[in-house]
């Protein structure tokens, strides 16, 4: 039989080394070298500032800063201070709902929230798009709040309005492009405020299938807005996510599926477009069915924005009201402070009233 090892005792006699080894603090694996944790990427970062510029469109910190020229007399506007103004704020923050007017920064946020009129933005305050004309911020957006068109609901109907606008931002990462949250939110103003018109401004479902559109327009809005935005020669540098052809079929479109459905686009002039190019749109739009036409002035967010290529003057946004209207349009708004949404209530009543006219119903 082998003999038993003798035990190695400690300097205080106490314990066996070699049975009861002495306990070493855990030795910490060392970094790899040169391993560098991913970075969020600024569309996934929640701590953005969106009011920020330069963090509200990332995307565009690569472009050069192009001038912001002095806006003429006819462009300017006076500072909001109203009670009314004060009051349609304060609903909209109460039910925390997100408004194109702030996020796009409409020159006529003064004038119409000073008469309890607003357009909402639905789906969020970040678009998945980057155009390089608009105001509202660039990123990944969260998830739809399925809270949202109960709420928007109960501000029209708070607000009494008699006309709504409800507008988005683009949801590409939504299968069907958030067009159900459209259609649910149609439904909610409906049950809230039945005496309530309602005009959507909806993206255009580039990705969509085809039932995203069909579920809009069963909702039946009363009027089905879709932008242009600007002629088709500027789409590559303007409007770089969309198709000009595409946009004016789903304007088409709608008029396939619902003939009485009052359909609306509108485009923007001073980005570098010529005044033929206009005049092709127009008729492009007529092809269309296209029944309300809105033209207004590009006014640059930022200097890192697509620049204004010049100020179209009063007289000329005349001579454009002047040849929509002889090529067939309903209803057409041309000034230069003209805007998707901008006395939206208004011509809904002169544009039903000019198909009443046109039927021999007037």
């Amino acid at each position: 039989m082998r003999p038993a090892r003798p035990h190695d005792l400690d300097q205080e006699g106490q314990s066996c080394i070699s049975c009861n080894p002495p306990r070493h603090p855990r030795r910490l694996r060392p970094k790899a070298q040169g391993r560098i944790s991913r970075p969020i990427p600024w569309e996934e970062n929640p701590l953005r500032d969106l009011k920020l510029p330069d963090q509200r469109h990332p995307e565009k910190a690569h472009r050069p800063d192009n001038a912001q020229p002095k806006k003429p007399d006819w462009i300017r506007v006076k500072a909001p201070t109203s009670e009314g103004y004060k009051k349609t704020r304060d609903i909209l923050k109460e039910k925390k709902l997100v408004t194109v007017c702030e996020e796009a920064g409409c020159p006529n946020v003064g004038e119409c929230w000073s008469q309890g009129h607003a357009t909402m933005m639905i789906m969020g305050e970040i678009c998945t798009r980057g155009c390089t004309f608009c105001n509202v911020a660039t990123g990944k957006p969260q998830a739809l709040d399925a809270f949202e068109p109960g709420r928007v609901a109960h501000a029209v109907e708070q607000l009494g309005l008699k006309h709504v606008v409800i507008t988005s931002v683009d949801r590409d990462d939504l299968e069907d492009g958030g067009a159900e949250h459209f259609a649910q939110t149609i439904r909610a103003i409906r049950h809230r405020a039945p005496g309530t018109t309602i005009e959507i401004l909806t993206p255009d479902f580039l990705k969509c299938p085809p039932s995203a559109l069909e579920t809009v327009v069963e909702a039946r809005p009363d009027v089905f807005n879709h932008n242009l935005e600007t002629v088709p020669g500027l789409y590559p540098e303007v409007r770089p996510g969309a198709r000009y052809f595409h946009s004016l079929r789903l304007l088409q479109k709608v008029k396939e599926m619902d003939p009485g459905m009052f359909t609306k686009s509108g485009i923007m002039v001073g980005l570098g477009e010529d005044r033929q190019s206009v005049l092709q749109v127009m008729d492009d739009m007529r092809a269309a069915d296209v029944d309300f036409l809105t033209i207004g002035q590009y006014l640059q967010p930022t200097p890192k924005h697509h620049h204004v290529a010049r100020f179209v003057t009063p007289n000329e946004f005349k001579g454009y009201e002047t040849a929509a209207y002889g090529k067939g349009f309903l209803m057409v708004s041309a000034t230069p402070l003209t805007r998707s949404s901008y006395h939206a209530g208004d011509d809904f009543d002169r544009l039903r009233a000019a198909r009443f006219a046109k039927l021999g119903r007037g």
